[in-house]
């Protein structure tokens, strides 16, 4: 590839610039894929991979995803269960009566070692991407048809299309887009992969608990391949530093003195360190695109408020991003003005179920609330299936944030 000027140059090779590449290069689109790390390397994250992210690799290429259930590299998971303050236990289904069947399931835990490294073996594939990795941006230059990219390395690279996909810490994003860290939407969490954890549901549902003493923040336990999880704590920045919060002290606690927790960690082993990472939230509207370049992913703050879930934004970004970038070849059109139709598309697919989250994870910071949602579900069949369809329905979602909806079942429950 002749990299003097070319159309598309992605910064990050994670979840969220890989769906850029691959989505492009599906397209006919040729594009630069550079990324500072050499592959594989450990990403820290919770690990999830929603259902977005294999419908979305399944509408590209079915082969994609043959080859990614081939790999022994993911658990498959059937559903989630929350844990309320008061200890009550919530077994909710993503399918209402699912049979197992683990190529087909409606999301996946991998390490993000193990599932970035498939994906940039995907982009391998791929003639029209070439990928640059173990090579450092350092610079950003606006020209005036895009963006002249330097590497540490010293080399420059012309693109009329910049695609900043480089995480949380995005430096492209906060210098050239003005996407300034705001701790009312930005999140602090921890991670470690521990191995023999007791109690694991045999579907591999995956657990968050909301522990009054960590509220509004939650602590989650992931199943992970060969009896191992992934075992961590997250809080809202915001709330974290008015409360003097130290996550890692946080985590150690729990595992020691909660008293189920406790138990079911006691003879379970710590692989690796514990580490942290930030969390970019969409609970707030921003612009992630300008003249000659949008951000994907996190570098566009676009993790979900209440889950901490980014790969299958990211993902969905990414893809987004890549039409766009067809439509601005077709129309010969860059500007900010043009790239607004991105901005738009993301809010349509993303930014409702974002706003949704957040006002969900805004009703869950009071424990007595979340003690009363867990009475009025538990041992109802019925309340249960409902929940299980808003997996996949988002109309049905959205009455979980209404108050109506909890007060309506619970008059449902004394009678």
């Amino acid at each position: 590839m002749n990299t003097s000027t070319i159309e598309a140059c992605i910064v990050g090779a994670g979840p969220g610039g890989v769906a850029t590449a691959l989505k492009l290069s599906y397209l006919g689109i040729p594009s630069l894929l550079i990324d500072k790390a050499a592959f594989p390397r450990d990403k820290v994250c919770g690990d999830a991979i929603s259902g977005k992210v294999t419908t979305l690799l399944n509408r590209l290429d079915p082969a994609i995803l043959e080859r990614f259930n081939a790999r022994p590299i993911q658990s498959d998971v059937w559903g989630i269960r929350f844990v309320s303050p008061d200890n009550k236990n919530l077994n909710i289904p993503f399918k209402p009566n699912y049979v197992r069947e683990a190529t087909s399931a409606p999301g996946y835990v991998a390490k993000r070692l193990d599932f970035d490294d498939f994906l940039i073996g995907e982009v391998k594939r791929r003639a029209n991407i070439e990928f640059w990795e173990g090579v450092e941006v350092s610079t950003y230059q606006k020209q005036p048809n895009g963006w002249a990219v330097g590497t540490k390395d010293g080399r420059t690279i012309h693109c009329r299309m910049l695609i900043a996909a480089d995480g949380a810490y995005s430096a492209f994003s906060r210098k050239q887009a003005g996407l300034a860290k705001d701790p009312k939407h930005y999140a602090a969490a921890v991670r470690a992969y521990y191995k023999g954890v007791a109690g694991l549901d045999k579907d591999n549902f995956i657990e968050l608990h909301f522990i009054k003493a960590i509220t509004p923040g939650y602590f989650w336990i992931f199943p992970l391949p060969d009896g191992q999880a992934n075992v961590g704590l997250g809080m809202r920045s915001d709330i974290m530093a008015k409360r003097g919060f130290n996550l890692r002290e946080e985590l150690d606690k729990l595992l020691r003195e909660h008293p189920v927790l406790s138990a079911r960690f006691s003879q379970a082993e710590l692989i690796g360190k514990v580490k942290g990472f930030g969390l970019p939230l969409g609970s707030k509207r921003r612009s992630i695109s300008g003249d000659h370049y949008m951000l994907v992913g996190d570098a566009g703050h676009l993790v979900d408020p209440l889950t901490g879930e980014g790969i299958g934004n990211a993902f969905y970004s990414g893809f987004i991003a890549a039409e766009q970038l067809q439509q601005c070849i077709m129309a010969e059109d860059y500007s900010a003005a043009f790239l607004k139709a991105y901005d738009k598309r993301v809010d349509r697919v993303l930014g409702s179920e974002m706003r949704l989250s957040y006002r969900l994870q805004k009703m869950l910071m009071y424990p007595a609330i979340v003690n009363l949602i867990a009475s009025i579900i538990a041992g109802n069949q019925k309340v249960i299936e409902v929940l299980s369809g808003m997996y996949n329905d988002f109309s049905l979602r959205e009455q979980l944030a209404r108050p109506a909806f909890w007060l309506k079942m619970f008059l449902k429950k004394k009678q």
